[in-house]
């Protein structure tokens, strides 16, 4: 590619992406993310004794897409939706799809096809689902998606994560971010360092830092459109099995800081996953990270998925009267998500399933 081609590329394209990023990172808004594949949505549905087949997928999906326009689109601005949801239509006959668009949420799409090892590593890996990805992605933009999500995953432990699956992971990352972009679509870059381990706060920050520059260093190789995209990583934060625990303000700072040191100005958005955060903490921890002072370019907002969700199924418990109960819990945590991520969160608010601990080990979807 001569020097010169990359700065010409599509301004229609260039702007249009741009467009799709700001919106979904407009201030207070952030992502419900509802990509669970059908494996892991199982094992949500176990916890609360509803069997999982297509017929109760739908109806917990529904619930969540049906939730009152008014106040859910104040606080959620995309759905990460898994490819089966896509296409399913709520019992009145409206496609899911439209649910989102009449409640102003864009709908989005996970698009990789998994973790698998990473040969030649200690228990390492990558993801996989590049191969048709170009079509895949042509395809969601025709059918309402305008957002995507990949998800890489690394550990920490003695010697990991190593520097092949540091440089495999941002490559792959980057390779996915272009073809998205070239489908029109936004790519939310995913590079998760699990929260797995005894490891303390500065050994994630560390490690996050070194995964953060190599996933910018390769998205500047494939000359991605930063513009254009979403980052969503980790919050720094101790190891699960960490003896020292870290304060709110502690791991904003750590988080705050790796950013900093990693993340252009040009990127639009930060968008945080939970990592197994329970709903309480992953509002806490946002709205410390929000409030921390020092330069912050980017919006720093939410991508939860049992963060926003666990209270919401608690509720349901898969019955049909506890539709509205359940879509009240939805709402209450968005909301408290959205306080967060304009630093305003008060803090304290307590839904159904508690406290209660997310954290899942060597977490794959």
């Amino acid at each position: 590619m001569p020097a010169d081609s990359y700065l010409k590329a599509d301004p229609e394209l260039k702007k249009e992406l741009a467009e799709i990023a700001a919106k979904i990172v407009a201030p207070g808004k952030g992502i419900l993310a509802a990509d669970e594949s059908t494996t892991t949505i199982g094992k949500r549905l176990k916890d609360i004794n509803v069997e999982n087949n297509e017929e109760n997928r739908k109806a917990y999906r529904q619930l969540l897409f049906t939730a009152n326009k008014e106040l859910i689109s104040n606080h959620i601005s995309g759905v990460i939706l898994f490819h089966e949801t896509l296409y399913q239509k709520a019992d009145d006959g409206t496609a899911f799809v439209d649910l989102m668009k009449e409640r102003d949420i864009i709908p989005g799409i996970k698009v990789d096809k998994g973790v698998v090892p990473l040969f030649g590593t200690d228990d390492e890996c990558t993801t996989q689902g590049l191969d048709d990805l170009q079509a895949r992605c042509i395809q969601y933009k025709k059918d309402g998606c305008h957002f995507a999500k990949w998800r890489c995953v690394l550990k920490i432990k003695p010697g990991c994560p190593s520097k092949l699956a540091i440089l495999e992971n941002a490559n792959v990352l980057a390779r996915y971010a272009s073809i998205c972009q070239s489908a029109r679509i936004v790519p939310i870059v995913e590079p998760e360092i699990l929260p797995d381990g005894d490891h303390d706060l500065k050994r994630c920050q560390e490690v996050t830092e070194e995964v953060l520059a190599a996933v910018y260093k390769a998205l500047a190789d494939h000359h991605v459109y930063l513009e254009g995209t979403l980052l969503k990583p980790n919050m720094v934060t101790p190891g699960q099995s960490c003896p020292k625990k870290a304060t709110p303000q502690e791991i904003a700072a750590a988080t705050v800081t790796a950013l900093q040191r990693t993340v252009p100005p040009a990127v639009t958005g930060v968008t945080f996953l939970s990592g197994g955060q329970s709903e309480e903490e992953a509002s806490v921890n946002l709205d410390a990270i929000n409030k921390f002072p020092g330069k912050k370019p980017w919006a720093l907002t939410f991508s939860y998925g049992r963060a926003l969700q666990a209270s919401v199924l608690r509720a349901w418990g898969g019955k049909k009267d506890q539709v509205a109960a359940a879509q009240e819990e939805l709402i209450k945590r968005a909301k408290a998500n959205s306080e967060s991520a304009l630093g305003k969160y008060a803090g304290g608010v307590k839904g159904a399933a508690g406290d209660a601990a997310l954290f899942v080990a060597n977490h794959a979807y």
